[in-house]
C-alpha cells in the first residue's frame, strides 16, 4: 500500500470514528430531553414550606419553589418555577400534599423538562413506614393501564429528596414519588379536546367505558365518576368519549393505611373494604364484556410483567406477592364465564 493510500485509509478511518461519537452525542442529547419514554428513577430535589403550601388552597395561587434533577451524566440541573397543592382529600389528610408545578419556558429549553409547562406529582400521603410502596403501586396501576388501553397519562417513578422548610430549621425527607403528564399535554399528544363538563354515560364511547370499568374492578378501585370525571379526565377523539383515569390511592390493590370505602351520593358501597372488588360500570351490551374480557385475559402475561418488572422497587417483598397474588384473584374470576357475569354484567348499574 502506498503512503498516499495510506493516508487516505487512516483519515477515512479517523472519520468515520469521529462520525459515531457525534452520532453517540445527538443520542444522548436524544435522551435527555425525554422526560416520559424511560422508565429508569428521575432523582430530583424539591424545598418549599409544607405549611405555606397547605395554606394556599386556592387553585390558581401558586408559590415561587425550585426543582433539581439528577442528569444521565450524574450531575445535577436546576430551575426555577410555581407548585401548588392539589387533590381535595389529599391536600387535607395527608402530611405530604400532592403538586401541581407550572413551568415556563424559557426555564427549560435545553432541559429533559423542554416542552413541559405543566405537570403533577404525587407524593406519599403519610409520612408512614410503607409510604413508597405506596407510590409504587400507584405507578404500577397506570403501567397496567397502557397494556389495556391507548389512551392514557405517561408517568415516571422519581427519586425525590424534600427539603421540608420550617421557621428554625429544615427537614430533610427521601422518599418516592410519581410524575404524571399534564391534562392538555396528554390531549396534544393523542390529538383529542379535553371535556369540560358532565357527562351522561350514554354519551361516553361503550367499549372504552366497560374497559375502564373493568380495569377499576381488576384493582379494587370504586373512587372514580365518569359522570363527574372525579379521577378520570374525558377526551373527545374520533368522534367518541374516552375516559382517562388517575389517582389511584384508594384501590385495592395499593390498599392504603387511609383509604375508605366510597359513597354513591350518601350510600356507602355494599363493602367492608378497598381490597373487595365492586363493579362500578353501567350495564351495556353483554357482548362487549365478553370482548374486554377476551381483552384482559390475552394481556394478563404483559400485565403480570408490569409488577414483575417493579418488584426491584418494593421495600417489602411480602407487599409484592400480596399485590401480584390481587391480580391473580382477578383472573381467577375472568376463567370462570359465569363467575365474570355474576360479578360484572350482573352487578352493573342499568343505564336510564
Amino acid at each position: 500500500m502506498n503512503v498516499l493510500r495510506l493516508i487516505t485509509v487512516v483519515f477515512f478511518s479517523f472519520s468515520l470514528i469521529g462520525l459515531g461519537q457525534n452520532v453517540n452525542q445527538k443520542d444522548s442529547v436524544l435522551v435527555e430531553k425525554s422526560l416520559f419514554e424511560h422508565t429508569d428513577l428521575l432523582a430530583i430535589k424539591l424545598k418549599y414550606s409544607r405549611k405555606i403550601l397547605k395554606k394556599e388552597t386556592n387553585d390558581s395561587t401558586y408559590i415561587d419553589s425550585e426543582l433539581a434533577y439528577k442528569m444521565s451524566d450524574g450531575q445535577w440541573e436546576s430551575f426555577p418555577l410555581k407548585i401548588r397543592g392539589r387533590g381535595n382529600f389529599r391536600r387535607k389528610s395527608c402530611y405530604f400534599t400532592p403538586l401541581k408545578l407550572k413551568i415556563k419556558k424559557s426555564n427549560v429549553k435545553e432541559t429533559i423538562f423542554k416542552g413541559q409547562k405543566q405537570l403533577k406529582i404525587v407524593l406519599p400521603c403519610l409520612n408512614e413506614t410503607d409510604k413508597d410502596d405506596n407510590v409504587i403501586k400507584e405507578y404500577i396501576i397506570y403501567k397496567m393501564y397502557e397494556v389495556i388501553s391507548p389512551y392514557y397519562f405517561s408517568t415516571r417513578l422519581l427519586d425525590i429528596e424534600y427539603s421540608e422548610i420550617k421557621k428554625k430549621r429544615t427537614l430533610v425527607h427521601s422518599f418516592k414519588g410519581l410524575m404524571i403528564e399534564d391534562n392538555s399535554k396528554v390531549a396534544k399528544r393523542l390529538k383529542a379536546n379535553l371535556g369540560k363538563r358532565k357527562y351522561h354515560p350514554k354519551t361516553i364511547n361503550n367499549l372504552a367505558s366497560v374497559r375502564l370499568a373493568m380495569f377499576q374492578f381488576m384493582i379494587g378501585n370504586t373512587d372514580f365518576s365518569t359522570t363527574y370525571q372525579h379521577n378520570s379526565k374525558m377526551i373527545f377523539i374520533n368522534k367518541k368519549f374516552i375516559p382517562l383515569p388517575y389517582d389511584f390511592d384508594m384501590a385495592g390493590f395499593v390498599n392504603a393505611s387511609y383509604a375508605v370505602v366510597s359513597q354513591v351520593g350518601d350510600k356507602k358501597l355494599p363493602i367492608e373494604n378497598v381490597t373487595q372488588r365492586y363493579y362500578m360500570g353501567y350495564k351495556r351490551d353483554y357482548q362487549l364484556f365478553k370482548q374486554v374480557r377476551e381483552e384482559f385475559l390475552n394481556n394478563k402475561k404483559k400485565i403480570l410483567d408490569v409488577i414483575e418488572a417493579n418488584k426491584p422497587f418494593f421495600e417489602n417483598q411480602r407487599s409484592y406477592e400480596i399485590d401480584k397474588d390481587y391480580i391473580l384473584d382477578f383472573f381467577k374470576i375472568l376463567a370462570d364465564e359465569s363467575r365474570f357475569k355474576k360479578k360484572t354484567y350482573d352487578k352493573a348499574i342499568k343505564l336510564n
